[in-house]
């Protein structure tokens, strides 16, 4: 039984729906690599075949699209037993009872946000890709959209109304990858985060029923999946809320390394402003560092709302020396459509810990950060960047005041939420990296704690897969969001059977 296709998805389908012992454990080639069958994945994969015709075995066309060119790190390329992409709400609920019946492991990708591995795809387990469900609706101001669209997507269907959505900063990033997990974007500072301009859910749940959740029905499940992930279940369809914004004024700086310190300066005052009738702005601002010529340079990419420009909420920035710096008046449409991932170029490794603004020390963290990226300067492709977002007061008041809240429960504080991306080239130095990336996030984290600047959150955006997001939760709201998720979801289908993202455990 050396193929997969003779292993008998087809051959058990005119027999019995229960896989044989003799096939469990069969090695099963695929174009990255190989898995052992399991009796769980076998049954769900050809009873997933007898139901629709969304089914992709290894050996089948548009296997390797699904598994690898839907994915931008290269850690996420896994081999699943089948790729399941069902076509209807209808189908993704009738594929959870399929997982359940059969014991089968399972991982679902929406649009695409998550990178490390498992997160959104699986090794000799069912993939179910939500790509097909791709509607879009747009009312007066809202908008509905299905789960496998991209924000780009939702900035598309909007544009032609001169109206924007919270959502993704990239190109590719996925719509329910970003809002189940809180969901940064330019404007969190008068609207609120993604998750909190969310209206309404449609949710398929693990024992194949469906449900609209809202603030007046299922209000336990509503506040949950505001940055609670994926925990409870499947949505496949979010409605959110719109805003008349028919251009955004973006601006792009970039400064030499002597501009870093007054950068770190410029990023712990933006964490800071809290206005009372705020204009709405953001940014993602960092530093790349060049281990073979030792050269750094920082970047602001910035955006905010209306067409005064330069952007005035920079104006810290803006009186900064810079290498290069350009303004723009452009749609959203247009300003996401310029940054895209970097598609299969990387192995990536993200970990990340949140302060309070404090510049000088800000700038020290990033001092550390350098000198010990010349410890792993030998590892093939090295490609550090120090990442820093903020969490403006305004950020949280969103949540305080909509009778609703959020998960996080995050004060009207501000916060520099700070992250290593590293990017290398190799299988062979995954541990290396990993455990470089982990005890140094420790190490700088224990200074903050030290001066009484560190805080617990953890965004999950940002956070390496040894990261445990729910520790910066109230304990109270992690201890609520068991209690749904045991109502929910009784049998443990997100819990026993799927394992990616971030889980509130077992």
């Amino acid at each position: 039984m050396k193929y997969f296709a003779k292993f008998s998805l087809l051959g058990l389908a005119s027999a019995s729906l229960s896989p044989t012992p003799i096939l469990t454990g069969t090695s099963v080639p695929t174009s990255l690599g190989s898995f052992n069958l399991t009796r769980g994945a076998a049954c769900a994969c050809q009873k997933l075949s007898h139901y629709s015709s969304g089914v992709i075995l290894p050996n089948g066309t548009n296997y390797t699209a699904e598994t690898v060119d839907s994915y931008w790190d290269v850690r996420t390329d896994l081999s699943p037993a089948c790729v399941f992409l069902p076509a209807t709400p209808n189908e993704v609920a009738h594929a959870l009872e399929i997982f359940d019946v059969c014991n089968a492991q399972f991982a679902v990708r929406g649009g695409g946000h998550m990178c490390y591995p498992g997160s959104n795809n699986i090794d000799g387990g069912v993939l179910m890709g939500l790509s097909r469900l791709n509607n879009v609706k747009v009312n007066d101001d809202t908008i509905e959209v299905g789960p496998g669209l991209t924000w780009y997507d939702v900035y598309s269907a909007l544009e032609p109304r001169g109206r924007v959505a919270i959502g993704g900063r990239l190109k590719t990033i996925g719509v329910p990858g970003l809002t189940l997990i809180g969901g940064f974007h330019y404007f969190n500072n008068k609207y609120g985060y993604a998750m909190d301009n969310v209206i309404s859910y449609n949710v398929a749940l693990g024992n194949g029923t469906q449900i609209t959740v809202n603030k007046d029905s299922h209000a336990d499940l509503f506040w949950a999946l505001k940055g609670g992930a994926n925990n409870f279940g499947i949505v496949t369809k979010f409605t959110l809320k719109t805003y008349d914004m028919p251009n955004v004024s973006t601006t792009i700086q970039t400064y030499n390394e002597s501009g870093i310190p007054d950068f770190m300066a410029a990023v712990c005052n933006a964490a800071k402003l809290d206005e009372e009738n705020p204009i709405a702005a953001g940014m993602v601002a960092s530093i790349s560092y060049n281990v073979t010529t030792k050269a750094a340079s920082a970047s602001l990419l910035g955006v905010q709302e209306g067409s005064d420009s330069p952007p005035s909420q920079f104006a810290n920035f803006s009186a900064i020396p810079a290498t290069s710096r350009t303004n723009n008046v452009q749609t959203m449409k247009k300003w996401a459509g310029t940054l895209d991932s970097p598609k299969q170029m990387f192995r990536v490794m993200y970990s990340h810990k949140s302060m309070k603004p404090d510049p000088d020390v800000l700038y020290s963290l990033y001092k550390i950060w350098k000198d010990a990226v010349n410890e792993i300067s030998d590892v093939e492709g090295l490609y550090p960047t120090f990442v820093t977002n903020v969490h403006a007061p305004g950020s949280a008041r969103v949540a305080q005041n909509n009778g609703i809240g959020n998960v996080w429960g995050l004060e009207a504080e501000p916060l520099i939420l700070w992250q290593f991306s590293t990017g290398w080239a190799l299988a062979q130095d995954d541990i290396r990296v990993q455990a470089w990336s982990r005890q140094l996030t420790e190490r700088l984290h224990a200074i903050n704690i030290e001066k009484g600047l560190a805080s617990d959150f953890v965004y999950m955006g940002d956070a390496g897969e040894w990261q445990d997001p729910f520790l910066g939760f109230p304990a109270e709201n992690v201890v609520r969001m068991r209690d749904i998720r045991a109502s929910y979801d009784p049998r443990g289908i997100f819990s026993r059977l799927n394992w990616g993202g971030f889980k509130l455990g077992v």
